[in-house]
């Protein structure tokens, strides 16, 4: 009966939605690290942490009255709640109970219901003897008046630190990385405190006319030398107790250069880590970003553009003085193979990318991250380069929105426009980064001048504008030359002037600032002209 009423809140609770949806709640504030709220919430507890230990501190000597002890036992609620609610989340009890039972009933054996809830309470228990687990605890101790003994673990407080800063944890990992060298190191250092604990009490005690009273202070005397302190409260006065001391010391310094050169050695293994860290530190504060699959001489071309109009972004690049450069100029780079998508998801392509610009030398590389990232991200803008016209079709059937051909595009450009001083000007003003020469797209109206209007009818050169090309989905543009497929739609290059402008094309124009704006200003005081008439 009692196992039968068990199993049936086990179900209960497996498909309760209200409390599945309070459990993912607390989870989302507790555990998930890609969650804005446990960031938040992070934030705050470091804050507490804080406030509770320089109220703790303040009190040693002060008078904090009523306040201060609801102050202290409020922190001590919520972290006493955090601590549960760790242990609530650590693991499914409900989910044992019923994967034990449903083992059962396939085997058609007894369900024991001891065993199930024997190996629940071993999850429990796991998370109790857990490091952050047993801090948590420690760190609530000190608040009772009963136990005031227990204040030395006022320490345990600034651990919970642990929990709330990454980079903490990152140097916890550094630490637990080179644990084996570590636990050796400390044997030693084990062994040689003992035996010089020894050796300097036989030597410096009352009797042979030393100031070490007992072993405690032997032991003292040893610590403080071996890491080169030297306080000086206890000076060896015999021979042998000085030979003691220089034995130590120089012993001492070995074991502080081993000391030194495993945290340094753990720290260069750690440093991807700690940058990677660091990076995703900043990705976080972005609400949208971009990522730039390569650093070559075309991606650095972007990265600069991008920063110049204060764009997001990051970028991706298994060379890793490529890598150094991006940094040395202030930008966001993780190393790393852009073939793998691993490389991807830790630059964010699932949580803020908006899009991706595949700009590597290899088309095949180039094709792979396409396919990565429309798999990872279906919603993704893909912008991919092609550098042979054959492989312009592979790349909108890996996924990608957009494919550029820079050097048949640099081509074009100085066949088309070769003689043409405006076009020259403004392509010249670009490269220059002149800020009022603009690549600017102007989309036609149903009810524009520009509907049913020819290329050849409007004067470009007239208002300092160079006409680069026109962007439509109308099956009734096929017919023209230079037409290059974007997905659904071709961009017409440098369209004949016999080309009739339909609703929905948008052209794309290349001019100063002005002249571009005069332009827009003609349209819509025509438009509206037009409209007022009717």
């Amino acid at each position: 009966m009692i196992s039968r009423t068990v199993v049936y809140c086990a179900y209960y609770l497996k498909n309760a939605r209200r409390y599945n949806l309070v459990k993912r709640l607390f989870y989302d504030l507790l555990e998930n690290p890609d969650s804005r709220a446990k960031k938040q919430f992070d934030v705050f507890m470091i804050f507490l942490v804080m406030f509770s230990v320089f109220v703790l501190v303040y009190r040693v000597e002060h008078e904090v009255g009523r306040l201060g002890e609801y102050l202290e036992h409020g922190v001590v609620t919520i972290f006493i709640i955090e601590y549960l609610l760790r242990g609530w989340l650590y693991s499914d009890s409900h989910r044992i109970i019923i994967e034990h039972y449903e083992k059962a009933q396939y085997l058609n054996i007894r369900f024991s219901l001891s065993r199930a809830l024997r190996q629940a309470m071993d999850k429990k228990l796991h998370y109790v003897f857990s490091p952050l687990a047993i801090i948590d605890l420690l760190a609530i101790l000190p608040s009772y008046r009963s136990l005031r003994i227990l204040r030395i673990f006022l320490i345990f407080r600034l651990f919970k630190l642990f929990r709330y800063s990454n980079s903490i944890k990152v140097f916890a990992d550094v630490l637990a990385s080179k644990r084996f060298e570590l636990i050796t190191l400390m044997v030693f250092m084990g062994f040689l405190v003992f035996i010089a604990s020894i050796g300097i009490y036989l030597f410096e005690n009352k009797v042979a006319g030393g100031h070490v009273d007992n072993l405690y202070d032997a032991l003292y005397w040893s610590i403080v030398t071996i890491s080169t302190v030297g306080y000086g409260d206890i000076a060896p006065q015999t021979v042998g107790g000085r030979l003691v001391t220089i034995s130590l010391i120089l012993t001492g310094l070995g074991v502080l250069a081993f000391f030194t050169s495993i945290i340094v050695a753990a720290f260069s293994d750690k440093m991807l880590a700690l940058r990677e860290n660091r990076t995703t530190s900043e990705l976080e504060r972005f609400k949208s970003f971009i990522i730039i699959c390569g650093y070559g001489r075309v991606g650095q071309e972007i990265a600069r553009q991008l920063a110049n109009d204060r764009q997001n972004f990051i970028v991706i690049d298994k060379d890793e003085s490529n890598i150094n450069l991006a940094r040395q100029q202030g930008f966001l780079a993780n190393l790393g193979d852009v073939n793998k998508n691993d490389s991807l998801v830790k630059a964010g392509i699932k949580r803020g990318a908006t899009a991706v610009l595949c700009v590597t030398g290899d088309d095949v590389t180039n094709v792979y991250i396409t396919l990565s990232s429309r798999q990872l991200n279906a919603d993704i803008q893909i912008i991919s380069r092609a550098n042979q016209p054959e492989n312009i079709d592979k790349f909108y059937q890996a996924g990608a929105d957009n494919v550029i051909e820079p050097f048949a595009t640099a081509g074009l450009l100085a066949a088309e426009y070769i003689g043409q001083p405006v076009a020259f000007e403004v392509i010249f003003g670009i490269l220059q980064e002149q800020k009022d020469v603009r690549l600017e797209t102007i989309r036609i109206r149903p009810d524009s001048m520009l509907d049913n209007a020819q290329v050849g009818g409007f004067d470009f050169t007239g208002i300092r504008l160079t006409l680069v090309g026109v962007i439509s989905a109308n099956p009734i543009h096929l017919k023209h030359r230079n037409k290059y497929p974007l997905k659904q739609q071709h961009f017409y290059f440098n369209p004949d002037p016999h080309f009739i402008l339909r609703a929905g094309d948008i052209l794309v124009v290349l001019g100063r600032q002005y002249s571009i704006e005069h332009f827009r200003d003609q349209i819509e005081q025509k438009r509206l002209l037009k409209r007022n008439k009717v």
